[in-house]
């Protein structure tokens, strides 16, 4: 069976409900921003940055820890049970600490007087990292129609409950009861999971191997120190914003939080190209790891890579050059003063789905120390740049840097994955397709047709230009012919 269509075809059915998840609850952007002045956002955002992080140290690695054990290991339910008992057990001492100390949390986080929230979040995270096991199980098991299903499932509870409360019961002189209704409307949307997966939760037997556990500790504390210095490149921003416009920059707190919105609201319009990666990424991971022995997977990889960096270039210039159009999604014309971000987001978005294809050099030789290396250094840079320029430009500094960041990332995995697990990709496919981008960008720049709300002049010569760059791609791929390629059977 040829691997790339293998590739396709999973990341169709497992991909396909997190990308309409991710689109569906992209149309919440619009409801949100209709409802909620942008300092109301702003809290939604920060609120929402920390469950990031959060899902990330309560999970603690055990997701890509279990698909490499899986395929590893002979006993699968072991590896299964080790596994979902050491985040369970994450997770219950984490609720408890919550407990006890939300209201000192509360009042770091300048929500003194709104614990509730803390409290609601922590619960949300605590059941989200709980069913991840479960749904990852399902994945390694094949059983996708089931995990689509309950994925759907719990879309469409959260989607629905916010057009409930939000249109029937927000009293629109007191919007800052929305981000109530958004946090209960989420938190009855993640039972869904633990529901429908309930076997797992009430069928587990209490069998925990410690050599296996310490094996799979060991593989994964380098990825969670990797995933959680990548939130702070991906998310830290929004948190230090509201933080360094209020103790440093001169804001008031509503001031601060309306600039964390604007930010918050206009980087969604970048996270096109994320929707795609992170359906990718549940097909993707999987795959990689099921084709680590297969003798042309080198092969294999340089050509994922050049179809990849095609379709999130692409991503970036259709979203770019498209921005009249898809800056409605934000409904309230206030939040628009940030839209000259969105660009330079969408450029990280691109160089951030490079790094994580890349990523797979570290994670196949089991030298996941480097993926912490990578995430460290660029976390430090992030909080760096951040902090020193965030009371100067405000949102602007957080744009910048998430692009210098992701690329300087990018450009590491790279020079020591050559090193220490070499592929020989197309840097030329790679220069030409990015570089095609950027001119063609730089181009609708330069031929301002700027004549109002909606021009059809500038949309047909924008769009004349997408198909200009997909001629280009379909012409290159066509005329490099590759051999075929099998995958192990």
């Amino acid at each position: 069976m040829n691997p790339l269509k293998s590739l396709l075809g999973q990341t169709a059915i497992y991909g396909l409900p997190t990308i309409v998840g991710r689109l569906l609850n992209y149309f919440l952007v619009p409801l949100y921003t209709a409802v909620l002045p942008p300092s109301n956002y702003g809290v939604v955002s920060e609120l929402y940055a920390w469950v990031a992080f959060l899902i990330v140290l309560l999970t603690f690695g055990m997701e890509t820890a279990f698909f490499k054990f899986f395929n590893d290991k002979e006993d699968k339910e072991l590896v299964f049970k080790n596994s979902f008992l050491t985040v369970l057990g994450i997770n219950l001492i984490f609720l408890l600490v919550l407990l006890l100390f939300n209201q000192s949390i509360a009042d770091v986080l300048l929500y003194s007087n709104h614990n509730e929230y803390i409290v609601l979040l922590g619960i949300i995270v605590c059941i989200d990292a709980s069913s991840a096991l479960p749904m990852a199980k399902l994945r390694s098991e094949n059983k996708a129609l089931r995990f689509s299903t309950i994925h759907f499932t719990a879309i469409g509870v959260n989607i629905g409950l916010n057009l409930i409360f939000l249109y029937f019961f927000l009293d629109p002189s007191r919007p800052e009861e929305g981000i109530l209704f958004i946090l209960v409307a989420n938190l009855l949307s993640s039972l869904v999971k633990p529901i429908a997966t309930y076997k797992d939760f009430i069928g587990l037997k209490i069998v925990y191997n410690t050599t296996l556990a310490k094996e799979m500790f060991k593989y994964a504390i380098p990825l969670v120190i990797a995933g959680f210095a990548g939130i702070i490149n991906e998310t830290l921003d929004r948190v230090m914003l509201k933080q360094l416009l209020y103790n440093r920059g001169g804001l008031t707190l509503t001031a601060a939080e309306a600039q964390l919105g604007i930010y918050s609201a206009c980087y969604k319009l970048a996270m096109i190209v994320t929707i795609f990666l992170q359906a990718y990424r549940y097909a993707a991971e999987p795959f990689f790891f099921s084709n680590a022995q297969n003798e042309d997977r080198n092969k294999l990889y340089v050509k994922i890579m050049n179809y990849f960096i095609a379709i999130v270039c692409l991503v970036f210039i259709g979203v770019a050059f498209n921005i009249d159009i898809f800056k409605h999604f934000i409904r309230n014309e206030a939040y628009w003063v940030g839209l000259d971000v969105v660009p330079i987001l969408l450029i990280a978005n691109v160089f951030l789905g490079i790094y994580f294809n890349q990523s797979i050099w570290y994670k196949l030789s089991g030298q996941t120390k480097f993926g912490a290396y990578i995430a460290i250094g660029g976390a430090l840079i992030t909080i760096a740049i951040n902090f020193i320029f965030i009371p100067i430009y405000g949102f602007y500094a957080s744009a910048w840097a998430t692009l210098v960041v992701y690329g300087l990332q990018m450009i590491a995995s790279y020079m020591l994955g050559q090193k220490y697990y070499p592929i020989n990709y197309n840097l030329r496919k790679f220069g030409l397709y990015f570089g095609l981008a950027l001119l063609l960008y730089f181009v609708t720049w330069m031929v301002n047709l700027d004549e109002g709300e909606f021009s059809l002049r500038k949309f047909v010569f924008h769009n004349a230009l997408i198909l200009f760059y997909v001629f280009i791609v379909w012409f290159v791929e066509k005329s490099t012919k590759p051999k075929e390629l099998t995958a192990e059977r």
